[in-house]
C-alpha cells in the first residue's frame, strides 16, 4: 500500500470516527440541518477559493458537474443531513454503529445493477442486517428515540447510493473541484431544509456556546476539507472494497470516544448488533476483494 492512500485511509479512519462526537456537540448550540449546511457551505467556499486562486477555473462537463451535485445530494444532504438530525436523540456511538451498514447497502444497490454477490458476500449481508435488526429489538436501543435510529439507517442507504454513482459515472477529474461541487450541492440542500423546518427563523448565533462553536470548526476543517477530500480521492484512486474499510473503523473510534469524553452508555444488545454488524462487514469486504475488478465507467 502506498504512502498516499495508506495516509488517505487513515484520516477517514480516525478523523470521520471522531466527528460522530464532534455533531453532537454542534448540534447542542446549532439547529441540526442549519450545522450541516453551514459546515459544507464554508468548507466548499473554502476549498472552492484556493481552488480558483491556484488552478484558474475548473474544466469540467455538464454530464460531470451534474454526476457531482446529484452525489452531493445524496452524500451530504441525504447521508450527514439524516445522521445530523437523528444525533439529537441517538447516541453518537450507536448512530456509528447503524451507518456501518453502508457498505451491506453498496452490495444490494449492486445486485440490482445485475452484480450478483457470491455467496460469502450474499451470507455477510443477511448477517449485517439481522445485526442491525437486533440494535432495533425493545430495549437494545435503550432509552433511543427508534425513529431516530431509524433516520440513519436511511441515511447509511443514501450515501451508498452517492457513493457507487460516482464511481459509475463520470465525475470531474479533480478531486478538489469534485468535493467542492459536491459540498456546495450538498450544502446548498441542506440550506434549503433547514429555511423549510423553520431553523433560521429563531436561530441566534450569540446564543450558540463556545463549544459548539469549535465543534462546528472542527467538522469545517476536519471533517470536511481534509476527511471528505480524502475519502472522494479514495474512491477515484483505490478499490471501493478498501475504501470501505472504513465502515468497521469508524464505529469502533465514535463508541469509544462516545463512552470515554461523553459518558455515553449503550445496551448490551445494541453493543452486540454492532459487532455484529461489524464483522458482516468485514466478511464482505473481504470478499468483495477477492472479485475481479470491474471497470467502473467513471473518467
Amino acid at each position: 500500500m502506498g504512502l498516499r492512500l495508506g495516509g488517505a485511509l487513515a484520516i477517514v479512519y480516525v478523523v470521520w470516527g471522531s466527528t460522530y462526537l464532534a455533531i453532537r456537540y454542534a448540534i447542542e448550540g446549532f439547529p441540526p440541518l442549519l450545522s450541516a449546511a453551514l459546515r459544507f457551505l464554508t468548507a466548499a467556499l473554502l476549498l472552492g477559493g484556493w481552488v480558483l486562486a491556484r488552478r484558474g477555473v475548473p474544466r469540467m462537463t455538464r454530464t460531470e458537474a451534474t454526476t457531482a451535485a446529484l452525489a452531493g445530494v445524496l452524500l451530504l444532504a441525504g447521508g450527514n443531513g439524516l445522521v445530523t438530525l437523528a444525533e439529537q436523540r441517538v447516541p453518537s456511538g450507536l448512530a456509528a454503529l447503524l451507518v456501518a451498514c453502508t457498505p451491506l447497502w453498496i452490495v444490494v444497490l449492486r445486485t440490482g445493477l445485475r452484480d450478483r454477490p457470491g455467496p460469502a458476500t450474499a451470507g455477510g449481508v443477511l448477517l449485517g442486517f439481522a445485526g442491525v435488526g437486533l440494535m432495533f429489538l425493545p430495549g437494545g436501543a435503550g432509552t433511543t428515540d427508534v425513529g431516530y435510529a431509524a433516520l440513519v439507517v436511511l441515511a447509511a442507504l443514501s450515501w451508498a447510493v452517492g457513493s457507487l454513482l460516482q464511481t459509475l459515472r463520470p465525475v470531474p477529474a479533480d478531486p478538489l473541484t469534485l468535493t467542492t461541487v459536491e459540498m456546495l450541492a450538498g450544502g446548498a440542500v441542506l440550506l434549503v431544509l433547514a429555511a423549510g423546518r423553520g431553523e433560521l427563523a429563531d436561530f441566534d448565533p450569540g446564543s450558540v456556546p463556545g463549544r459548539s462553536w469549535l465543534a462546528l470548526g472542527y467538522l469545517i476543517v476536519f471533517g470536511s476539507l481534509i476527511a471528505f477530500t480524502a475519502y472522494v480521492w479514495l474512491l477515484g484512486n483505490a478499490p471501493v472494497s478498501l475504501v470501505s474499510t472504513y465502515a468497521y473503523v469508524n464505529p469502533a473510534v465514535a463508541v469509544l470516544l462516545g463512552v470515554l469524553v461523553a459518558d455515553e452508555v449503550l445496551t448490551g444488545s445494541a453493543l452486540v448488533g454492532g459487532l455484529v454488524v461489524l464483522a458482516a462487514v468485514a466478511v464482505v469486504v473481504t470478499a468483495e476483494s477477492r472479485r475481479p475488478a470491474v471497470p467502473a465507467g467513471r473518467s
